[in-house]
C-alpha cells in the first residue's frame, strides 16, 4: 500500500512532491471512491496504466481568466499583430515570465458557462437567439464571455527524459489552442471527442513547465446547452518509446455453450530509434482478481517508427455474463515485453454477453428477451453545468435505475468516459451516439474515436451515427444521405463487428440514411412503426426517441403566466404521454422497446415556454434529479416490485369545495381512495395505465390503498401540512473520500411542526460549508429560476433544493448548515455532517 494525497506522491524511486499531479493508476484503484458496492466511485474507464507506464491526473491548481473574442488587447494580446505563431517558443503567455497572479485559481473539470448570468436576448430569429443554450451569453455577439484562458505549471524529473510524454484531454468546449513552454503545440475544434498532444520534445526535464490553453466557446456543436471550458479530465501520460497504441487493445467475446471464446487484439508502436523484437502477455481476471485466462504472442520484429498489429485467443470456462441485474466485469491486462523486460502495459474492463435485435421478437440479451426501458439524456446537472464530478455520474444512474430504467441514450454526442464506466459497472445499457452525422474526415474521425474508445464496454448495445438529420433522410440531400450513412455504418462494422448500428430518425425511415442501418429507430411518430414492420418484416425496430412529455415538478395546474405545466398529462404536440408511448412500445413483441425524451431535465431548449424558462421540462426527473410524478408511472410498469404513488399533495388552501384531480400510479390490481377516512370507491387498474378520481377538496388526508389478490399491499397518504417550521438536510452518503474530487449530494427540504415535509415551501435559503469540503453547486429544479448556481444560497422550489459539496484533500468532517435568508427568520436552521476518509490507493506494478 502507498499513502498518497492528490498533491504529493512517490512512484518507485522518482520524487514528484509538489508536482500537484495524481497518478491515474492510483486514482483508478480507489481514490475518489465511495464506500463499497456497485455505486462506489468507478475505476477509471478504458485503459488504466500499469507500470512502467504512468498517467497523472492534471486537474488541480489551474489558473483561469476570460479573454476576448473581438479585442486582442483584452485577449492578452493574442492575434494583435498576427505574430503569435511566427517563432517557436516565443509565446510569452506559456512561459514562466508571464505573471498570472491576478488569474482565478480553480480545479478541473470546469464549465464557465454555468457561472454566467442568463441573458434575455430577443434579437434575431430562433437560430440566432440564446434560447436553445439556456440563455447563456456565448457566441460571437458576446466576446467578453466566450473565450477563456487556462494556465498551469508542473515539474518533471530528469529521469523522465527518453520517455514519450503526452497531455490528454477527455474533452473541452470547444476550440482549443495549446501552448507549452512558449511553443505552439496544436489545435482541436470538436467539443466532445478526446484529444492529445505529444509534448516530449518541448518539455523541460528536471525543471518547471508551463501550459497555456485558449478555449473559445463562440461556436457550438449542438443546439442544446453544452457548457464552456475544460469540462472533462486532463491527464499527463508517460510511457516507453515502445508502447501500446491508443485504444487499440480490444477483447471480443463469443459465448460458445458453457464457455466464452476471447479474441484479443492490440497494436504495438515503436517510437524508438532502433528495431525491437516485442511480444505480448495477456491475462484475464474476474471480479475477485482470480486469473481465468491468459495468452501470449511470439516476439516479432518492429522497425523504428513503425507498428505491428497483434492477435491472440483465450477462453473463459463458465463465464459470468454481464447484464443489468448482474453487471459482471472482467479485467484484461496486456503487457509489451522486449528482451524479457516489460516496456508498457495497460488494463481495461470488459464484459461477456450477447446482444441481438430480432425483427419479430425484439431485443435479446444473453439469449433472453428484454424490453429496452430507456431514457435519452444530455450531460448537465444543477449547480455544475457540463462539468460533472465523477460521482455525479453514478448518482444519475442510480436515479434512473430507481424507476426501472435499464438503458440510456447519449444525446447527441460521444459521452464522457465516467458516464460509460458507471453504466458498465452498475448495469445500465447504452445507445452510444456520435455528434455529427457526416462521412467527412472530421465526422469520421469523431466516429472512429467513439467506437475505438468504448468498444470494450459491455453496456453499449448499439452505435448511433446521428439524430434527426432531415436533409439526409428525405429531401434535397436524400441521395447524399444514403452514401453518408453507408460509409459510417461500414466504418462502425470495421472497427467493431460485434455491434449493430442505428440512427435516431424523425420520419418514416423509408429512404436516405435509413437504408444502411442495421436497426431502425423511430423518433415519435407512432403512426409509422406498424406500417414499417408490415412492409419490412426483416428489419428490427425500436423507439430511438419517444414521449417528450412535459411537467413542472410539484405543479398541478398549467399556467402560461408562471411558465408551469401540470403534472398529469402535459405533452408537446409531436410527443406522447408516458402511458401513450409505453402502451405502444411495451405491448408489441417485435418492438425492442425505446428511449423516452428525457430522463433528466436539461438546460437549454426551454419547452414549452421561453424566457424566463432556461431549461427544458421534458425530464422524468428535474435538473437536480428530484422525481416528477410520472417517474412513478415508469416505476410501476418498469419494475417488478409492488409500487404505489398518489398525487397531488393535499395543500390547497382557498380551494375548499372545489374538485381536485387525484391520480394513482400503481402495478397492483386495484386501488381504494379515501378522503379523511371515507372511501371514495375502488377502481381496477388498467394494464400500463393509471386510476383517477375527482375529489372535492377538504383539508386533511387522502389515502390510497393498493390491493393485490384482494389484500392491501401498499398504502400511500398525502396530508395537509401546517406552516413550515424547520429546515432539514440529508446527505446521499455520510462518508466520502478526501481526494478533492468526491462529492456528497445534499437534499434540503422543510418540515411543519409535526415533522411533515411541506410540498409548497419556496423560502429563500443561505448555506454555510466549513471543514474539509467546499460547495461547488446549488439547484432546486425550477425551470424558471435565474438564481446563481454557484453562490451559497438558493430558494426552495416546491419544497426542495440541492447542494453539491466536494471534499478537499484533508480528512475530517464537512459541516453543512442551512438557514433562512433575511432578518425575520421563521424556520429553524438545520445542519448535517459528512466525513471525509483517507483516500487509500494500491500501486499496481507489472
Amino acid at each position: 500500500m502507498v499513502d498518497t494525497t492528490r498533491r504529493t506522491f512517490l512512484l518507485s524511486s522518482v520524487g514528484l512532491a509538489g508536482s500537484c499531479l495524481l497518478p491515474r493508476a492510483l486514482w483508478a484503484a480507489g481514490i475518489g471512491g465511495g464506500p463499497g458496492g456497485k455505486a462506489s466511485l468507478p475505476m477509471r474507464h478504458g485503459e488504466s496504466p500499469v507500470a512502467p507506464r504512468e498517467q497523472w491526473l492534471l486537474d488541480f491548481d489551474w489558473r483561469f481568466a476570460f479573454g476576448n473574442g473581438s479585442d486582442p488587447a483584452k485577449d492578452f494580446g493574442y492575434g494583435f499583430g498576427q505574430g503569435d505563431f511566427s517563432k517557436t517558443g516565443d509565446f510569452k503567455l506559456a512561459t514562466a515570465e508571464f505573471n498570472d497572479a491576478g488569474w482565478r485559481a480553480l480545479d478541473l473539470p470546469h464549465d464557465w458557462a454555468v457561472e454566467l448570468p442568463a441573458v434575455h436576448d430577443d434579437s434575431g430569429d430562433d437560430d440566432t437567439r440564446l434560447t436553445s443554450h439556456g440563455y447563456k451569453p456565448l457566441g460571437r455577439r458576446f466576446p467578453t464571455t466566450s473565450v477563456g484562458w487556462y494556465r498551469r505549471t508542473f515539474e518533471l524529473p530528469e529521469s523522465d527524459r527518453g520517455r514519450r510524454i503526452w497531455i490528454e484531454f477527455d474533452g473541452a468546449m470547444r476550440d482549443v489552442v495549446l501552448f507549452v513552454n512558449g511553443c505552439f503545440i496544436g489545435q482541436h475544434d470538436d467539443g466532445y471527442t478526446p484529444f492529445r498532444f505529444d509534448l516530449t520534445d518541448f518539455l523541460n526535464y528536471g525543471g518547471k513547465n508551463v501550459i497555456a490553453l485558449r478555449v473559445d466557446a463562440s461556436f457550438g456543436d449542438g443546439w442544446f446547452y453544452e457548457g464552456a471550458g475544460i469540462y472533462r479530465h486532463v491527464w499527463l501520460t508517460k510511457m516507453d518509446p515502445v508502447h501500446l497504441g491508443r485504444w487499440e487493445s480490444v477483447v471480443r467475446s463469443t459465448v460458445e455453450g458453457q464457455a466464452a471464446a476471447l479474441a484479443l487484439a492490440t497494436r504495438i508502436e515503436n517510437e524508438s530509434g532502433h528495431a525491437v523484437h516485442a511480444s505480448l502477455e495477456w491475462s484475464i481476471t474476474d471480479a475477485s482478481g482470480r486469473v481465468v485466462a491468459h495468452a501470449t504472442t511470439p516476439a516479432q520484429a518492429i522497425a523504428p517508427n513503425a507498428s505491428a498489429d497483434c492477435q491472440a485467443t483465450a477462453r473463459i470456462d463458465a463465464p459470468k455474463l454481464w447484464s443489468p441485474d448482474e453487471p459482471h466485469l472482467y479485467t484484461a491486462l496486456v503487457k509489451v515485453v522486449v528482451d524479457g523486460a516489460v516496456r508498457d502495459a495497460e488494463q481495461f474492463p470488459f464484459g461477456v454477453r450477447t446482444a441481438a435485435f430480432d425483427p419479430e421478437r425484439g431485443f435479446f440479451l444473453n439469449g433472453k428477451p428484454l424490453k429496452i426501458q430507456g431514457t435519452c439524456n444530455h450531460q448537465d446537472h444543477a449547480g455544475v453545468g457540463a462539468a460533472l464530478p465523477d460521482r455525479l455520474q453514478s448518482f444519475r444512474v442510480e436515479v434512473l435505475q430507481g424507476m426501472g430504467c435499464n438503458a440510456v441514450r447519449t444525446s447527441h454526442n460521444m459521452p464522457t468516459p465516467e458516464w460509460v464506466e458507471a453504466c458498465d459497472r452498475m448495469g445500465m445499457m447504452m445507445m452510444c451516439e456520435t455528434r455529427h452525422m457526416s462521412s467527412s474526415p472530421s465526422g469520421m474521425q469523431q466516429l472512429d474515436v467513439m467506437v475505438k474508445r468504448y468498444r470494450n464496454s459491455p453496456s453499449i448495445i448499439l452505435w448511433s451515427i446521428g439524430n434527426e438529420e432531415w436533409r439526409l433522410q428525405k429531401g434535397a440531400l436524400e441521395h447524399q444521405g444514403e452514401r453518408i450513412g453507408a460509409a459510417m455504418v461500414a466504418r462502425c462494422h470495421e472497427l467493431d463487428p460485434t455491434r449493430v448500428v442505428s440512427a435516431a430518425v424523425n420520419g418514416d425511415n423509408e429512404q436516405g440514411v435509413s437504408d444502411a442501418l442495421d436497426v431502425i429507430g423511430f423518433n415519435y411518430n407512432l403512426k409509422y412503426p406498424d406500417a414499417f414492420h408490415r412492409e419490412h418484416p426483416t428489419r428490427a425496430v425500436y423507439g430511438s426517441e419517444t414521449s417528450s412529455a412535459i411537467a413542472t415538478r410539484g405543479e398541478y395546474v398549467t399556467d402560461p403566466k408562471k411558465n408551469t405545466v401540470n403534472s398529469y398529462d402535459g405533452v408537446v404536440p409531436w410527443g406522447e404521454t408516458p402511458e401513450q408511448w409505453w402502451s405502444f412500445y411495451g405491448t408489441r413483441d417485435w418492438l425492442a422497446g425505446g428511449f423516452a425524451w428525457t430522463g433528466f431535465d436539461y438546460r437549454g431548449e426551454p419547452t414549452p415556454y421561453g424566457w424566463p424558462s432556461v431549461n427544458s421540462q421534458f425530464g422524468i426527473v428535474d435538473l437536480c434529479g428530484f422525481p416528477k410524478d410520472y417517474y412513478y408511472y415508469y416505476k410501476a410498469w418498469w419494475t417488478k416490485a409492488p409500487s404505489l404513488h398518489v398525487f397531488p399533495h393535499w395543500n390547497w388552501a382557498g380551494k375548499e369545495g372545489q374538485e381536485i384531480p387525484v391520480w394513482v400510479y400503481t402495478n397492483l390490481d386495484e386501488v381504494e381512495l379515501l378522503l379523511n377516512g371515507k372511501s371514495l370507491g375502488i377502481q381496477k387498474v388498467p394494464r400500463l395505465g393509471h386510476v383517477q378520481w375527482k375529489v372535492t377538496y377538504a383539508p386533511g388526508v387522502i389515502e390510497a390503498r393498493g390491493r393485490r389478490d384482494g389484500q392491501v399491499v401498499l398504502v400511500e397518504r398525502r396530508e395537509t401540512t401546517g406552516t413550515a417550521r424547520k429546515l432539514r438536510l440529508a446527505a446521499d452518503r455520510s462518508e466520502i473520500s478526501a481526494d478533492g474530487q468526491d462529492v456528497a449530494m445534499i437534499t434540503v427540504d422543510v418540515l411543519d411542526g409535526h415533522g411533515r415535509p411541506v410540498p409548497t415551501a419556496n423560502h429563500k435559503l443561505a448555506f454555510r460549508i466549513t471543514g474539509a469540503g467546499k460547495l461547488i453547486g446549488v439547484g432546486n429544479g425550477d425551470p424558471n429560476c435565474l438564481e446563481s448556481d454557484k453562490e451559497p444560497k438558493r430558494s426552495l422550489f416546491n419544497g426542495l433544493a440541492q447542494l453539491i459539496v466536494q471534499s478537499t484533500d484533508s480528512t475530517g468532517t464537512i459541516h453543512i448548515e442551512a438557514l433562512e435568508e433575511g432578518a425575520e427568520q421563521s424556520l429553524t436552521p438545520a445542519s448535517v455532517t459528512v466525513t471525509t476518509r483517507k483516500a487509500a490507493a494500491r500501486l499496481v506494478v507489472a
